[in-house]
């Protein structure tokens, strides 16, 4: 075979997938009706209110498929020495907890049984201009995924305070180059979120764990004043049993949604923000999938599944999704 027709073939496949992409993310925009979704939205936004009966029975059902307050993370309580972590998202891979991983482990469970209020944050362009900041930081526990920029700049929309803030593997070797080079980069992005605990899924795949180390042994070495906490792979492969039960089907759920379901587990009042995974808001104004960037929203994972779930339970009010301008904000 000729190189020009191997690479015409290369080409026409490539056009296929991308084809197939824009299938799937035409499929997964239109596979919610979004006009009835924002005629819900405006009706019900503004006159939320929490329902202690719905709120504490889906606690009970976490706690009891997911054990929160003992599996959340990886302690030397639950996985001393010798314990076999199974990954979940890898079959037939495993990591074995010796001296060295016992060593970077938090002793008890860092997390209290009960929180009066917790805010989860997501990083969707809804929140642009949202004036969400003073809202979010009065919560008792907040909650940020994949280190986002707290910049200045952002503050009025997403607040200034951090209590834990994930960071997927992936993030320490595209943005901090594995921190095999240097680790001040890394360091100095880390002091916005001050004493908060860095949740990290060291054992969900078998290429995140040595950069997941690395990270603690960062943080450690310089006696930073937050802590890595590994995610425990029951946690997380309980948390996904529990919504695919619930029609959420995914290869992996978002790390979103694992934050609101730890809120859910710990918290009586749960406020989510920046959560919207469409291309347009409730007001029909184009967003971007960041509120820190332009690019375009994608469906990686199965957000919108994931967002109309979390709407039935704002409507049986379990958790508050605050979808647009929180100046004008009812409760």
């Amino acid at each position: 075979m000729s190189p020009l027709r191997c690479s015409r073939k290369c080409i026409w496949l490539l056009i296929g997938l991308a084809v197939l992409a824009l299938c799937w993310f035409w499929i997964q925009d239109r596979s919610v009706d979004l006009r009835s979704l924002v005629s819900d939205i405006h009706q019900l936004q503004s006159h939320w209110r929490r329902n202690a009966t719905n709120s504490e029975a889906l606690g009970r059902e976490l706690e009891q498929c997911c054990e929160v307050q003992r599996q959340f993370a990886v302690t030397q309580r639950n996985a001393p020495l010798g314990t076999v972590l199974w990954y979940d998202a890898e079959m037939f891979h495993s990591h074995t907890v010796d001296t060295h991983t016992y060593s970077l482990l938090v002793k008890e469970p860092p997390l209290p049984r009960r929180l009066r209020s917790c805010a989860v944050v997501g990083n969707g362009g809804i929140l642009k201009n949202s004036g969400c900041g003073q809202e979010i930081d009065r919560a008792q526990f907040i909650i940020r995924c994949n280190l986002p920029p707290l910049t200045r700049g952002y503050a009025e929309h997403i607040g200034k305070r951090t209590h834990l803030v994930t960071a997927n593997p992936s993030i320490i070797e595209k943005r901090f180059a594995g921190l095999e080079w240097s680790r001040r980069p890394f360091l100095e992005s880390l002091r916005v979120y001050n004493r908060s605990f860095i949740y990290m899924p060291a054992f969900s795949s078998s290429i995140g764990t040595e950069p997941s180390f690395r990270a603690a042994h960062t943080l450690v070495d310089a006696s930073a004043n937050q802590t890595v906490l590994f995610a425990h792979p029951e946690f997380l492969r309980h948390v996904s049993d529990f919504w695919a039960a619930r029609d959420v089907s995914a290869g992996r759920l978002t790390t979103g949604l694992f934050m609101v379901t730890l809120a859910l587990s710990l918290c009586d009042q749960v406020d989510v923000y920046g959560f919207w995974p469409f291309s347009h808001g409730p007001d029909n104004k184009p967003l971007s999938h960041h509120y820190y960037d332009d690019a375009p929203p994608n469906s990686y994972h199965a957000m919108p599944q994931e967002f109309l779930q979390l709407w039935q339970l704002h409507k049986s009010g379990v958790l508050r999704m605050q979808l647009g301008d929180c100046r004008g904000a009812g409760r």
